[in-house]
């Protein structure tokens, strides 16, 4: 988050309108380790979240995961706010977990929101709360900024799911939610089940079985399908080559890796590169 300066640490907010000028590194393809809400009230232009386009549209907020690779083209005269927080600016009062029962925040889903009308005036008066809060930085300002991110969150999760709460998950699912959590941070060095299962204090036969339930895929296919992700953003974002590639995702050599993306993708690497550019 220091990309928005030095007293930015775990959380910051910041208006739309000529965010560019200030912060042109977001105008380039980057991977942060924070979540980024991005609220519109008046805009033109595109975010790209892991090569996926999000027209810049009014009454939309856009939702940015944490190690994706994103970034923004608007326009100076854009209106509306950016919100940025940690996780652990997050779980210093509730528990990390808890993020994991936000809909809108799982990997599969949709990056934005839309509001109507209604929506939209309720979600600008709560966020002038924060915004108020957030520049006036009075006693326990970080408390106040917690408990107001709580509300936000939770009333993103009624926008994006009216029809239900916040999902209550079993001790199985935040195994899960923790597996998926351990493959961001070391598919590189572990690519095998029997890794993560020892971590998790399960056996390699039961770690598949969870993932197989909750998620319809095995463990190794969680695992193989993060690593063809980070390949892909590898060859969308980077000039790096193909060797080289393969050497920053731990394959033993670049056949491997060529072969191991066939496979997932149903081209090369070589092919994705060309095509999706």
């Amino acid at each position: 988050m220091g990309l928005f300066g030095d007293n930015a640490v775990s959380f910051w907010m910041e208006d739309l309108t000529g965010i560019l000028e200030r912060f042109p590194l977001l105008e380039c393809p980057h991977k942060q380790d924070f979540f980024a809400i991005y609220s519109v009230e008046q805009a033109e232009g595109d975010i790209y979240i892991d090569n996926q386009k999000i027209k810049l549209e009014p009454q939309k907020v856009i939702v940015v995961r944490p190690r994706c690779i994103s970034n923004i083209n608007i326009n100076k005269a854009a209106k509306g706010k950016l919100i940025c927080f940690t996780e652990d600016f997050f779980s210093l009062r509730y528990n990390n977990n808890i993020l994991h029962h936000f809909s809108f925040l799982e990997r599969e889903a949709l990056p934005y929101i839309r509001l109507n009308d209604t929506q939209i005036a309720r979600w600008e008066t709560l966020q002038l709360f924060v915004d108020s809060e957030f520049k006036t930085k009075g006693k326990e300002t970080g408390k106040v900024l917690r408990s107001y991110l709580n509300i936000l969150l939770f009333e993103l999760e009624r926008l994006y799911n009216p029809l239900g709460t916040p999902k209550e998950h079993s001790l199985r699912q935040e195994k899960i939610q923790l597996f998926q959590k351990l493959i961001d941070q070391n598919f590189k060095e572990k690519k095998l089940p029997s890794d993560y299962a020892a971590i998790l204090n399960v056996s390699p036969n039961y770690l598949n079985k969870m993932c197989k339930e909750e998620t319809g895929l095995t463990a190794g296919d969680l695992i193989r399908k993060q690593i063809v992700l980070e390949a892909q953003r590898l060859l969308l974002y980077t000039t790096d080559t193909i060797n080289e590639i393969a050497d920053k995702l731990g394959f033993e050599n670049v056949s491997y890796f060529v072969t191991f993306f066939k496979k997932q993708a149903n081209v090369t690497p070589e092919q994705f590169r060309r095509t999706e550019k």
